[in-house]
């Protein structure tokens, strides 16, 4: 029977390395939206170009002005979906098949890419989705033709709730709303 039992235990362990197709699959997604930004601003630097035509009137000008706005927080929703797609197939790697040894060698790492454990990667992903969905509420309020007083009492009300998430996701990370600070202030504590 501790053969059995070995064996299949070993598969079952070894069963983790089937996370390498989302590993990787996550990757060329986000490699694949990092390109299609980047051909997006360049798309975006010839429209530009024709701001200072002298052939455009004022409302050509006004148009042509809001609509780079809107490329550029379009471009910056793409760079940050794709950041998202890197978090998450670097988190599974590390989680199910090994840690990044250059990753915790280096002092940027530290900041959002090495991950510990399920938590850390819901955490920092949650935080770049949070900013994925301001950046899609500013670009809805460039959009947005106010033409009731209650459109913007809304206007406000999303303005004030994303306020409210961003304090809240700063008041966690910090520890200013519980036992999230006991946690990272011991670590400090053993470094001296």
């Amino acid at each position: 029977m501790g053969f059995l039992e070995k064996l299949f235990e070993g598969a079952l362990w070894n069963s983790r390395f089937m996370i390498l197709t989302a590993v990787i699959g996550s990757l060329l997604a986000g490699v694949a939206i990092f390109y299609m930004a980047t051909v997006d601003v360049l798309y975006l630097f010839e429209h530009a170009m024709h701001y200072a035509d002298s052939g455009l009137n004022a409302e050509a000008r006004k148009a042509l002005h809001d609509s780079t706005v809107s490329h550029i927080v379009e471009v910056v929703d793409g760079y940050l979906l794709a950041t998202v797609m890197l978090i998450f197939s670097l988190g599974l790697y590390e989680l199910f098949i090994s840690d990044i040894d250059q990753a915790h060698g280096s002092k940027s790492s530290s900041k959002i890419l090495v991950i510990n454990n399920l938590d850390d990667l819901k955490s920092r992903l949650a935080k770049v989705i949070l900013m994925i969905m301001i950046v899609t509420l500013f670009e809805e309020a460039l959009n947005m033709h106010l033409s009731t007083p209650l459109d913007l009492v809304y206007l406000g009300a999303s303005i004030a709730l994303i306020a409210l998430a961003l304090y809240l996701t700063h008041a966690s990370e910090y520890g200013t709303g519980g036992d999230a600070g006991q946690d990272e202030k011991v670590p400090e504590k053993h470094g001296h």
